[in-house]
């Protein structure tokens, strides 16, 4: 017997997996600030820190990048409330994914700080820049610049590996899609729906981190052209 098709049941609770749509999109965004700020400051750390500090970050970089994301998903949800640390399903799945991103995040920048050649460290020098001052201009802002689209690829990746944070009932689009399944019984409409949503929110970050780069970097190379010619 061929199968009938019924997607105006899930047209009607198309709300339902937008909302959760939308949560997806505010955790990402929000990981992917917090994983930024967590892999540059590892990747400094890496590049310029004391030898202890490069040994915590090292193992850190390490332990989450040969582990699987939903086992470091379950140890926060379900370990940390062992040591007197409850989070929420959402806080949990923010914390999983900023401290996962994080790792990789450090791992790409200390790529684009090692590919800065060592005499423009020295001509920042030999022009009395300070140390905060090299390592915003001269270092970390062409480094991010080199690497920004492994950065954009990682983020979206990220992006579509939220919908894990499912296991532990977070309120994302794939949950979304699950209790909706649970209550019409229409498995393979609704994930060809959630399929079609993922793929315009990978479109929509990919677009985003077009035109950030452009803002950015455009605007980065424009002024320093600027002062050159001044």
């Amino acid at each position: 017997m061929p199968y009938e098709f019924h997607f105006e049941l899930v047209m009607q609770s198309l709300d339902r997996l937008l909302w959760g749509a939308a949560l997806t999109i505010r955790l990402s965004a929000l990981a992917m600030v917090l994983g930024l700020a967590v892999g540059v400051c590892a990747a400094v750390i890496l590049k310029n820190g004391p030898a202890y500090a490069r040994a915590l970050v090292r193992a850190y970089v390490e332990v989450i990048r040969s582990t699987p994301f939903l086992v470091q998903l379950f140890i926060i949800f379900f370990g940390l409330p062992s040591l007197g640390l409850q989070l929420d399903a959402n806080g949990a799945a923010l914390v999983a994914m900023t401290v996962n991103l994080g790792a990789y995040a450090a791992e790409i920048v200390r790529a684009g700080i090692g590919a800065v050649h060592p005499s423009q460290l020295e001509a920042a020098q030999a022009l009395g820049m300070t140390r905060w001052q090299v390592m915003r201009h001269v270092v970390l802002l062409p480094a991010l610049e080199k690497v920004y689209p492994a950065l954009a690829s990682q983020f979206t990746l990220m992006m579509l590996a939220s919908s894990v944070v499912s296991a532990i009932s977070a309120e994302e689009l794939t949950a979304a899609a699950h209790l909706l399944d649970s209550e019409t019984f229409r498995s393979f409409e609704i994930y060809i729906v959630v399929m079609v949503l993922y793929i315009l929110l990978a479109l929509l970050f990919r677009f985003s981190f077009w035109v950030l780069g452009q803002i950015v970097f455009k605007r980065r190379r424009r002024l320093g052209a600027v002062r050159m010619g001044a």
